[in-house]
């Protein structure tokens, strides 16, 4: 692990906060690492209000977007909901369907077939639209490329919003209204929301034409958080008020197929990460094993005992999901063990026989053995399908544009993307991505990095630091949970391995300069725990949680990881 500092803010600046909010150095300079300076921002951070949202209406096209779905209720038009398979998509599916549905009965959902369709919007959808006299079809989380699809679907007399937040190509689809806050000319404040988020500001627009308040649309906001959570985007601005609102809800009353998935689980969920470990596999399990619209009918359930066979169903896709991405992840550390391609600069892997939905999950086990931009490539169809992920820092995105003379269809994100070529062109591709990203890569990259926000002596570690620590919350990309680093530790000598082959580490740990003591986790640091012998010194990297145990609860540490004291 390389362990790198966070920059360290201007001490002017710190001192600031620590005398208007009256708050202690340590907790003002994570606050100006994350951009907060003034009091105002502060009060904004700690207190997040739905009043903060900006006016969707400041959005390209949004006009244009509720006017004609007004004109369609008006008219009695057929109106499909359309969404991709995973999370982001199904939860959008979910949000725009039940919201209309309280305003207008003629509603349709529709999730491609993650086999026989693919991503984004499929000719069979359009197929299906136009057999079942559908005139308008609202695109969430996709789309934004779908120019010929749009154009077809035009001839056919069906009109298309989109509602999109991935980056737009050279040319904008002609749909009726293009809804991406990423678009070159669009002036929306805030670029970062997901497709859920994207189908959320549509409803807040269009709740102006039913005299509904913000508070109205706060039960759907369940749906947003999820889908924050799954797709990984930055938690600052309104991703943060929504995922904060959201969250609450989730907590204190969520929906009916929440309240099954929970009640399938027996645990709660209070959490970011809750939402991205428990929720959110779950919900992806449908498109990945069977079919996302199975996600769809859980999400809009209203009944607890259907929502609960439901819920029980997606469990067994869940089940089978682990099962499969267990299975291929060794057949690929195998492969790639036999191919002699332990040093290279990416990782590049096909099966025909590896099961299409589980490929992602699959690149990113691989990361974890062989920390380089991955891609898993399966057959789909007569062509070679592929998901990708990233290391830290480097974007996939661009290196696959580099290698578009290869590919039929890609898109995506910075750190994950899908694509699809013809399987002569395989071995070309594999050669050029490595050669692309071989040339383009910070080599720096290739080691996977903690980042360290600030250096703490165990005497700072106080449950008033810890309540304040936790208003931080939620946690995710650009507000990170933070990592500590405190040196001069040595442990109690009582350090062991736990769990399956001892690969946890449990332990007591001291500094020296005050004798402050706390116990410690340290997952997958089992192989550390030598580090830790006869009382030697060393450094450790860290979050700060709670730990309860028969009734009381403490701090603990969660270590990241362990190093000599002699560096870091």
């Amino acid at each position: 692990m390389r362990w790198t500092f966070k920059p360290i803010p201007s001490i002017e600046t710190i001192n600031h906060l620590v005398d208007v909010l009256q708050i202690d150095t340590a907790i003002a300079t994570l606050l100006v690492q994350r951009g907060i300076t003034s009091f105002d921002a502060a009060k904004r951070f700690f207190r997040p209000t739905l009043e903060d949202l900006h006016d969707p209406f400041l959005m390209k096209d949004m006009d244009k977007a509720v006017a004609r779905i007004k004109k369609a209720f008006v008219a009695g038009e057929r109106i499909m909901v359309y969404g991709d398979y995973d999370v982001d998509g199904t939860t959008a599916v979910a949000l725009m369907a039940s919201y209309l549905q309280n305003h207008y009965s003629n509603i349709e959902t529709y999730i491609p077939d993650r086999y026989t369709e693919g991503y984004g919007i499929s000719y069979k959808g359009i197929e299906y639209a136009h057999d079942n006299e559908i005139t308008l079809i609202i695109a969430l989380d996709c789309g934004i490329k779908a120019v010929d699809k749009v154009a077809c679907a035009k001839e056919k007399g069906i009109d298309f919003i989109i509602c999109d937040h991935h980056r737009p190509g050279e040319i904008i689809p002609e749909a009726v209204a293009v809804l991406d806050p990423k678009r070159n000319d669009c002036s929306y404040p805030y670029k970062e929301l997901c497709g859920c988020g994207v189908g959320f500001k549509l409803i807040q627009a269009l709740s102006t034409n039913f005299e509904e308040t913000i508070e109205d649309l706060i039960p759907y906001l369940d749906l947003v958080a999820t889908a924050i959570g799954a797709d990984i985007v930055p938690i600052t601005g309104e991703n943060r008020i929504l995922a904060y609102y959201g969250l609450k809800v989730i907590r204190e009353k969520p929906r009916t197929g929440f309240k099954a998935i929970i009640k399938e689980m027996k645990r709660p969920i209070t959490t970011i990460t809750d939402v991205v470990f428990t929720i959110a596999p779950r919900i992806n399990a449908a498109g990945r094993m069977k079919h996302g619209i199975h996600a769809v009918k859980l999400l809009t359930e209203e009944n607890i005992e259907t929502a609960i066979e439901f819920a029980s169903e997606i469990e067994n896709y869940n089940n089978n999901r682990k099962e499969k991405d267990q299975l291929i992840t060794k057949e690929a550390l195998t492969q790639i063990e036999e191919n002699n391609d332990i040093n290279k600069y990416t990782t590049v892997v096909y099966d025909p026989n590896w099961h299409k939905g589980v490929i992602g999950i699959v690149a990113s086990r691989l990361i974890e053995t062989y920390y380089r931009p991955t891609l898993v490539f399966t057959k789909s169809g007569d062509k070679f399908a592929a998901s990708a992920r990233s290391v830290k820092g480097f974007d996939v995105y661009e290196a696959l544009e580099a290698c578009s003379e290869f590919i039929e269809q890609f898109g995506g994100h910075k750190y994950a993307a899908g694509l699809t070529l013809k399987e002569d062109q395989f071995e070309n591709f594999k050669n050029k991505f490595e050669e692309v990203v071989g040339k383009t890569i910070d080599k720096k990259l290739l080691m996977p990095e903690i980042t360290l926000d600030i250096p703490l002596d165990f005497d700072k570690i106080t449950p008033r630091f810890y309540r304040i620590l936790k208003q931080f919350a939620p946690f995710g990309p650009n507000n990170m949970a933070p990592i500590f680093m405190s040196k001069n530790i040595y442990d109690s000598g009582h350090a062991n391995g736990i769990g399956e082959d001892e690969k946890h580490l449990k332990c007591k740990l001291y500094q020296k300069q005050n004798e402050i003591s706390f116990n410690a986790i340290g997952f997958n640091l089992g192989n550390k725990t030598s580090l830790l012998e006869n009382k030697k010194t060393v450094k450790i990297a860290y979050h700060i949680d709670e730990n309860v145990w028969k009734g009381i609860t403490s701090l603990q540490l969660r270590l990241k990881d362990i190093k000599e004291n002699t560096f870091i």
